[in-house]
């Protein structure tokens, strides 16, 4: 039976019967009976090759052949081989309406097995010429352009999990790589057993009499503080600026390392650094700063090792502690108080954002070389901090609105002497220094910056003009214990200090120890001595004035600083007593024994001859200068604490009330009138050395003993600066300082209100003749007697 074919070409169904009732039926697949499956399409007819029927669209056994039209089939509807309609299927008629199915139909199903539904009205095609529907073209295009994006999506899948296989692949051998080259690194290290944290280089917290803090000493030049110590925003602002995914990453920040290399190879050249907090203190703590890829590897290999063995407190505590801020402070406790002044746990919002802007080039960040670039920095780390969520705009604002302003005289003050000496004296009194210490010294810190303010003024004021460069002062009190030590005009400009190792003469200054040499021998202050020309082995000292006075008493020769009477005397008590003298009073120093140690020719340390003069104001007993009085750990362990000792009394109570009434003349009537302090009593003595070289004065009251040096480093001659003179304004002003609200308490031999002058006894003649045959009795001259020669042989001498 072949297949008949409509115009459009659309395959039309045979009939079955002869019935112009009959419809065309055709077979819904749902409705096949159950039976051998259903055969393979049969692919395409060769030419000449016959149709193949499928077997579920023609029935077998007719033999006949339909025709174009569904009315030109033969037969009524009966035979084997003949289609009829099912009971259900609809009929329909010539006009294309449905009718009910007849029990014919209703039968032949009965008969077949199956139900035969009627084939779907074929759709027209439009006519030729006609245009085609809008929406079978439209379903064409989006057909296309779902093949077309079902294309892309696939390619675009593909290449997908191509990459991503791929990116797994480069991945774990990346990593293998990594960990070869990291364990290649690691076995150049020492074994991981022996990787120990460093401890930190000890600090030395030198603190005053009353507990306030003079200065930090050790490599850190500060404390070292605990985390909780701090204010938030101190290590806050430093892991804004420098690593501020710190408490994300696990030593290595990968983020931070690839923006640095493509920065870094885009400028050509290394502008931008990758490391993190935990590699910096990996490098500072084990490594040298050298640059090359065998200790960047090392560097992460220990970075790694550090957050393995820590928590990031301890790491971010320890970096803090020991990272260099620049002016020798490391730590960021010695560098606030290197630039501010103060501690590390009292940094306002501006210094801390100053202190982090320190770490990218300390020398040239430093606020008190360069205080523009360290704001300009300051305010980029305040913006970080506000970027990170540590702190407000507004905290921002108010930050860089008030900046943070260095302490420029810090590094200048006076106290710096005092902490250098400490740190000769220390290990002497502990040993090894391998611990955090606290030194308690007698230092007054009133009386500290006082000296300093006062010596600073003076040289200001006058140095230039007088030809004085540098001085020092140094103050005791009746235990040796010292109150005050500026050992120079300007610690930044010089470090050397005068107080403690300057070695000068004290010239006129020395005179003290002979005049006591002499009382001990039986003379007193009444004893009468020639002011004359006098030679000495050739040697013949002159007065500062040049002129003579003749018979004057030791009280008066001593207070006046009369050259020739100090000569005399010194060769009557030998200078070898003198100098046995002076070393029982404090002298350390080498003395030359010849006739000029009387005018303090042998050079000294103004320590060292303030020391020698306390015995004038405690009683008569020696003391030992010291500046340490207890050394302790951080956690209250005493280390020293120093016992009242010295080499007991050194001057006779009757010698040293005639010594002190001696001296108390000096700032009476004598060469110390500027120096006097009204009613309170007190003594002391002026020194000039040869060629006015250096210019002294030192004194005592009932409390303090205190000297006052001026003089040049290079020993140049001075514009004619005596002792008298700016050294004792100098003297004059720190002690009415010193003693403000202190009680007026009388020296031996000096009540309050000035020294009381006995009437002198007749002057005894002197042991031996003067030269130039004048003698002394009893206070009148007598001339030589006349004769042999008269004029003439005093006008030319001879005998």
């Amino acid at each position: 039976m072949a297949t008949r074919r409509g115009k459009g070409g659309d395959r039309i169904e045979p009939t079955m019967g002869g019935g112009l009732e009959t419809p065309d039926l055709w077979l819904d697949p749902r409705d096949r009976p159950a039976g051998p499956a259903r055969p393979k399409r049969p692919k395409a007819k060769a030419p000449g090759q016959k149709p193949v029927q499928r077997a579920n669209h023609k029935l077998a056994g007719t033999g006949s052949k339909t025709s174009g039209k569904s009315s030109a089939s033969s037969g009524s509807g009966s035979g084997s081989g003949s289609r009829a309609g099912s009971g259900s299927a609809a009929r329909t008629t010539s006009s294309g309406k449905r009718k009910a199915p007849t029990h014919a139909d209703a039968a032949l199903v009965q008969d077949l097995g199956f139900e035969l539904r009627p084939r779907p009205k074929a759709r027209k095609r439009p006519a030729k010429g006609a245009a085609a529907p809008a929406r079978k073209g439209r379903a064409k295009k989006s057909a296309k352009a779902r093949g077309r994006n079902r294309a892309r999506k696939g390619w675009i899948l593909r290449l997908v999990k191509r990459l991503f296989y791929w990116g797994m692949v480069a991945g774990i051998w990346g990593t293998v790589t990594v960990v070869a080259i990291l364990a290649y690194f690691a076995a150049q290290l020492p074994q991981s057993y022996d990787w120990t944290v460093p401890a930190r280089p000890p600090n030395v917290k030198i603190v005053s009499a009353e507990g306030q803090l003079l200065a930090n000493r050790g490599e850190s030049g500060g404390e070292a503080v605990r985390l909780e110590q701090l204010p938030k925003y101190l290590p806050q602002a430093v892991i804004a600026i420098e690593d501020r995914r710190f408490r994300s990453h696990f030593g290595i920040d990968v983020i931070g390392l690839s923006r640095a290399l493509v920065t870094n190879v885009l400028r050509g050249g290394v502008v931008q650094g990758g490391s993190t907090l935990t590699q910096q203190l990996a490098k500072n703590l084990f490594l040298t700063h050298e640059r090359t890829i065998n200790r960047k590897m090392q560097e992460v290999v220990l970075a790694l090792w550090l957050e393995a063995r820590h928590s990031k407190d301890e790491i971010l505590e320890m970096y803090l502690n020991r990272v260099y801020f620049g002016a020798g402070a490391y730590g960021v406790d010695g560098a606030a108080r290197r630039y501010f002044g103060k501690s590390a746990r009292q940094v306002t919002l501006a210094e801390a954002a100053t202190l982090a802007a320190l770490l990218k080039a300390p020398s040239r960040y430093a606020p008190n070389r360069n205080p523009d670039l360290a704001e300009q920095r300051a305010q980029l780390v305040l913006e970080a901090m506000a970027n990170s969520g540590f702190i407000s705009e507004r905290d921002a604002k108010n930050a860089i609105a008030n900046p943070a302003l260095a302490v420029a005289g810090n590094r200048a003050s006076g106290t710096n002497y005092v902490a250098d000496w400490v740190m000769e004296l220390l290990p002497g009194y502990i040993g090894r220094i391998d611990k955090d210490v606290i030194v308690a010294t007698t230092i007054d810190s009133r009386l500290q910056r006082e000296g300093e303010k006062i010596l600073s003024k003076a040289l200001n004021e006058q140095g230039k003009k007088l030809g004085v460069s540098q001085g020092a002062l140094v103050s005791l009190d009746t235990s040796g214990a010292v109150k005050a030590l500026v050992g120079g005009r300007n610690y930044r400009k010089s470090q050397f200090n005068r107080a403690v190792s300057a070695m000068r003469q004290p010239g006129s200054a020395f005179k003290p120890f002979i005049y006591l040499a002499a009382l001990e021998m039986g003379l007193t202050p009444d004893t009468v001595r020639v002011d004359e020309p006098i030679s000495i082995k050739g040697w013949s000292p002159k007065n500062y004035t040049k002129k003579y006075h003749g018979p004057v008493t030791l009280r008066r020769a001593l207070a006046s600083s009369i050259n020739t009477v100090a000569a005399r005397l010194g060769q009557e008590v030998t200078p070898k007593r003198v100098a046995a003298t002076a070393r029982r009073l404090g002298i350390s120093s080498p003395l030359k024994v010849n006739p000029s140690i009387t005018l303090g020719t042998s050079e000294v340390t103004p320590l060292e001859i303030t020391a020698a003069y306390v015995p004038f104001s405690n009683g008569g007993w020696g003391v030992v200068p010291h500046v340490i009085r207890e050394v302790r750990t951080e956690d209250g362990k005493v280390l020293f604490h120093r016992r009242i000792d010295g080499p007991g009394q050194v001057i006779a109570p009757d010698k040293l009330r005639q010594m002190d009434s001696m001296m108390a003349e000096t700032l009476y009537s004598g060469t110390g009138r500027r120096a006097r302090l009204g009613d309170r009593p007190a003594g002391g003595k002026t020194g000039t050395s040869q060629e006015m070289r250096d210019a002294w004065f030192i004194g005592f009251t009932a409390n303090y003993t205190t000297t006052v040096w001026l003089g040049n480093d290079d020993g140049s001659p001075t514009r004619s600066v005596t002792g008298g003179a700016l050294p004792a304004e100098i003297w004059h002003d720190y002690m009415e300082v010193a003693h403000e609200h202190m009680p007026m308490v009388e020296l031996p031999g000096i009540p309050v209100g000035g020294p009381v002058t006995a009437p002198e006894p007749p002057r005894p003649a002197p042991p031996h003749p003067v030269e130039g045959g004048r003698r002394i009795e009893n206070g009148n001259r007598i001339l030589p007697p006349p004769g042999g020669g008269g004029f003439l042989r005093r006008l030319f001498g001879g005998d």
